[in-house]
């Protein structure tokens, strides 16, 4: 068993995966964006319909990345291993946490006591349960 070392193709890694979450999250979060309009308030039906919208292009993307990374992994040389091993968990810790982690934590952020979010939030509920 060979032990990785953290070398220069290991930080391009972490600088690559960092850059392909950030970049999966800002699409989730600017459809997120267009959903909710001029809406003051922010609802997890808003955030699951963005969810829905960006889904297939999110899923995708990581397929794609993965199989190539895959075959980079699997034919590269020994200096590519731990390159392309890092992506091959980057692109799935990334994809994971661009569609369970970030959105729910934006919501909990959005809708915290006392936040003006959270109060449009309950009175566009409030609203809604009159209306029914």
């Amino acid at each position: 068993m060979n032990d990785f070392k953290i070398n220069l193709p290991m930080i391009a890694a972490f600088l690559t995966i960092v850059g392909y979450s950030l970049n999966d999250t800002i699409v989730v979060f600017d459809r997120i964006r267009e959903v909710r309009g001029k809406n003051p308030a922010l609802t997890t039906s808003m955030v699951n319909d963005s969810l829905n919208q960006t889904l297939s292009r999110t899923l995708l993307t990581s397929i794609t990345t993965l199989i190539v990374v895959l075959i980079l992994y699997a034919i590269g040389g020994e200096g590519i291993h731990g390159f392309a091993y890092c992506l091959v968990l980057g692109v799935i810790v990334g994809t994971y946490s661009s569609i369970f982690i970030a959105s729910p934590v934006l919501i909990w952020l959005m809708n915290r006591p006392g936040s003006a979010t959270a109060r449009a939030t309950e009175q566009s509920q409030k609203r809604a349960s009159v209306s029914n």
